[in-house]
């Protein structure tokens, strides 16, 4: 399972939204920094608005969401790549997930402490994004050192690396995220050898208070934070309350629809997070639908059909035939898989198609 780490500064709602996502409270929240040390980790189910009406196609009560695991981060303070604060366990801990959900904070509070004394998120982004530059730029220098004697000798392996290395070290130099390298396929495969900090795909998780949730698009500092990640960074920013979310908690689902509605908004700010998070890692999903169950399975974009089949079992994709396809949005429409089989939207499709997310799939197989 492919797992985002929270990450930030201490004291901007990290394991507040932590406990959110996961419905928990098993991260320590409090008003101190590094109130977490060892990361909290949880299953986090993705929201997703299709499986209920495509449940009652199904005929059946069943139903299990597609999920990712969230890990809760300690804080991280400038000077952490050279060990300030828990520098070393942080970038230990952001090195071993695939994306990073960065909690900004996006209101003032005279009685919540921020490390730098006063809230500017902009600031804070780049305190982050600084210290991971230079942990990178300390590994591709040691990498660079390391492979430099066998790409003399012409290791074919070595000189790849080292070209790759020289493309990084000049934009790392300069402050760049590696991400924002221009690679090539081969060239990206090799850099996610090296394991880099900044080669993690981000989201910008913007925490605002209670009464600002419904208008967040508005709060300067959520302003600020959108126009400097699109600018700078090319990546997307959500705005969420951790301590709404976080009351949620302990609420019905109707109990937390109705709370909702009195603020102002439709839907929890989390579960945008989570959808955006789980489309950042890549991920999508494509369903089964039977009278037992209705099932929201996770592959990775570009999946073929058997690959999507061997997410069930490996014996899915060892002795793949061919996969019964009916998009969702079809689906809904005619009401029926017998009614979308006789307007000719329920298909055969066999090894090389291409899975879409929200495909409605059954799958034929012998071995």
């Amino acid at each position: 399972m492919l797992r985002a780490g929270i990450v930030g500064l201490p004291n901007v709602g990290k394991s507040t939204l932590f406990n959110a996502v996961t419905r928990t409270r098993k991260a320590e929240a409090a008003n101190y920094p590094f109130c977490t040390i060892d990361p909290n980790v949880g299953i986090v189910t993705v929201p997703d608005a299709r499986l209920e009406p495509l449940s009652k196609v199904a005929k059946t009560q069943v139903i299990i969401p597609a999920a990712i695991e969230f890990v809760d981060i300690a804080g991280l303070v400038k000077g952490a790549s050279q060990g300030e604060g828990l520098g070393n366990k942080f970038l230990t801990h952001i090195r071993e997930v695939d994306a990073n959900v960065q909690v900004v904070r996006c209101f003032e509070d005279a009685d919540i402490h921020h490390v730098a004394g006063s809230v500017d998120p902009v600031r804070d982004i780049e305190v982050i994004n600084t210290e991971l530059v230079l942990a990178d730029l300390e590994t591709v220098k040691k990498r660079l050192d390391k492979v430099a004697k066998d790409a003399k000798r012409g290791d074919k392996v070595a000189v790849a690396e080292e070209a790759v290395l020289k493309k990084l070290e000049p934009s790392l130099n300069a402050g760049k995220l590696a991400l924002a390298v221009q690679l090539t396929p081969e060239e990206k495969a090799i850099s996610r050898g090296f394991f880099l900090l900044t080669d993690k795909p981000t989201i910008f998780a913007c925490n605002v208070k209670e009464s600002e949730l419904a208008q967040g698009d508005q709060n300067p500092y959520v302003q600020k934070v959108n126009e400097y990640v699109k600018t700078h960074l090319a990546c997307e920013a959500v705005v969420i309350s951790a301590q709404i979310e976080s009351d949620l908690i302990d609420l019905s689902a109707d109990e937390a629809k109705a709370f909702l509605k009195e603020l102002g908004v439709d839907e929890s700010g989390v579960g945008k997070l989570i959808r955006a998070t789980y489309h950042l890692l890549g991920l999508r999903t494509y369903f089964t639908a039977g009278e037992k169950e209705v099932r929201a399975w996770t592959i990775h974009n570009g999946d073929t059909a058997p690959k999507a089949a061997g997410v069930i079992h490996s014996d899915f994709e060892r002795g793949f035939i061919k996969a019964e396809t009916v998009a969702y949005d079809d689906l809904m429409k005619c009401g029926s898989v017998a009614a979308a089989r006789e307007k000719g939207l329920y298909r055969m499709e066999g090894k090389e198609y291409v899975v879409k997310d929200g495909d409605v799939l059954l799958f034929k197989f012998n071995v």
